[in-house]
Order: C-alpha cells, then sequence, then structure tokens
C-alpha cells in the first residue's frame, strides 16, 4: 500500500512490527500496520482484522465519520478480560483501504510495541523529526513583568509542527517561584511529564513549566531542564522578544 490522501484523511502502509497487549494477553500482532491520519496532527494504528488474537464481539452501536463512513463499534474480548467498545470496523468505508482493517482504542489497551521497544499515547509519526541542539543564545522569561528564568546555556528542541522550545537549567530559573502540580503528560518522543505553576505575585500561572525527568533515550538532552509555553509567555530570545506562536497549545 502506498500513501492515499482523500480529503484531510492520509492513509499509509507503516513498516515496523506492532503488537498489542491486554490482560497479559497478546491482542494483535502485526508486521502489516496501517497509519491513518483521521487529524492533521498524528497518525492512529489501523491493524489488519487476520492478525488479531482476541476476539471481537458486536456491542450493537456504530459512529459515523463525515469521511471514512459508519464503523460498527465492538469489545475485545480475551482470555476473560474485556475492553468495552474498544475496536470499530469499516466494513463498507468509501476509503476501501479500511475495510479489512481493525482501530482499537489506543488507551483502552494495555500496552502497544513498535517492534520491542513500548510506545505511549500515539504511534510515532514518520515525519516528524525532534531535534535538540546545545546553544549558548540568551533566553530569558517573563511573566507578568517579572523575569521567571534567565539562561545562557539552553537546549532548544526543534520538533516537527511546533514552535522551537527552549529548555533551561533549574538552576537559571525562579524555583522559588515554581509549585509543583498532579499535572502528567506523556509523549511518544520524550516520555512523560511533570508540570509546575508559577507563582508571580498573587497569580496563579497553572502548568505553564514542564520538564522530562526520565526521557526516553532518544530525548536524553533534556532530562531535568524545564520549559515554559512559548504561547503563554514573554521569551526574549538575545534580547529581542519573541512573538508569542499559535499551536495546538495555545
Amino acid at each position: 500500500m502506498g500513501e492515499v490522501q482523500r480529503g484531510r484523511v492520509k492513509i499509509e502502509a507503516g513498516h515496523k512490527r506492532v503488537r498489542v497487549y491486554l490482560g497479559g494477553q497478546i491482542v494483535a500482532d502485526t508486521t502489516r500496520p496501517v497509519l491513518v491520519w483521521e487529524s492533521p496532527h498524528y497518525p492512529t494504528y489501523y491493524l489488519p482484522v487476520a492478525d488479531l488474537h482476541a476476539k471481537l464481539e458486536p456491542t450493537g452501536n456504530s459512529r459515523r465519520s463525515p469521511s471514512r463512513g459508519d464503523a460498527l463499534e465492538y469489545d475485545v474480548v480475551i482470555d476473560g478480560t474485556t475492553a468495552a467498545a474498544a475496536a470499530l470496523r469499516y466494513h463498507d468505508s468509501p476509503l476501501t483501504e479500511l475495510n479489512d482493517l481493525v482501530r482499537l482504542e489506543w488507551a483502552e489497551m494495555d500496552e502497544w510495541f513498535e517492534e520491542d521497544e513500548p510506545v505511549y499515547v500515539h504511534p510515532r509519526d514518520p515525519y516528524t523529526r525532534v531535534d535538540i541542539l546545545g546553544s549558548s543564545r540568551h533566553v530569558r522569561v517573563e511573566i507578568d513583568g517579572v523575569t521567571v528564568a534567565d539562561s545562557h546555556s539552553p537546549r532548544i528542541l526543534f520538533e516537527t509542527g511546533l514552535p522551537a522550545r527552549y529548555y533551561l537549567p533549574m538552576t537559571d530559573v525562579r524555583m522559588d517561584l515554581l509549585r509543583p502540580t498532579d499535572t502528567h503528560t506523556s509523549c511518544p518522543y520524550k516520555g512523560t511529564a511533570d508540570y509546575w505553576t508559577v507563582r508571580v505575585g498573587d497569580k496563579d500561572y497553572r502548568d505553564y513549566v514542564w520538564g522530562y525527568r526520565t526521557p526516553l533515550p532518544e530525548s536524553q538532552k533534556v532530562a531535568g531542564l524545564v520549559c515554559f509555553y512559548n504561547e503563554k509567555v514573554d521569551i526574549y530570545l538575545d534580547g529581542e522578544l519573541l512573538e508569542r506562536p499559535h499551536s495546538p497549545f495555545s
């Protein structure tokens, strides 16, 4: 299968071995995954029904997609473990490439593997690249006119489709103004992030700062550093105020 693009949906054959687990049992094992960009931001895996090891039991419900047509909803059942409404099949999609595939709800499965490495949140996008470069540029961060970080040794993270991110040593950040929160997010390229709220005067700026204490191997350069949302703070780069970018995090 080559790349197919109709409307906003792009479909492309993947080349990794993909395995999915539920309740300690293998739900699917395939070397023929299909990447489907249901949204422009990242792909979803659709897997050949022939490579399933679990049973699909119809729930009697269906879901409608303007681009993909009507999907029947299924429970995923394996060795006494059931993930309710965790699978969709488009038996008669106008995108005929989907008709013999199943879409498993990512969060309803216990583990996903690309080759022998676990992957989190969503498949890695083959068109997304992450570069982390050491720099001596001067980065200063202000919130409401108060300098909350000032560094000459940032690590700049360039990720396809997102603004450049400035990861700063904690020793260059007003950590006395930061309070950890219970927010955590995961990224298939960087790992699990912790968040902080910034307290400036009598106002809290919740989850304006994040960092990866133990990032995935490919993102080790940002371990122990913290980053501020460019979209929400004033960042001066070499003395010049940067325009706040527009992104999915704005």
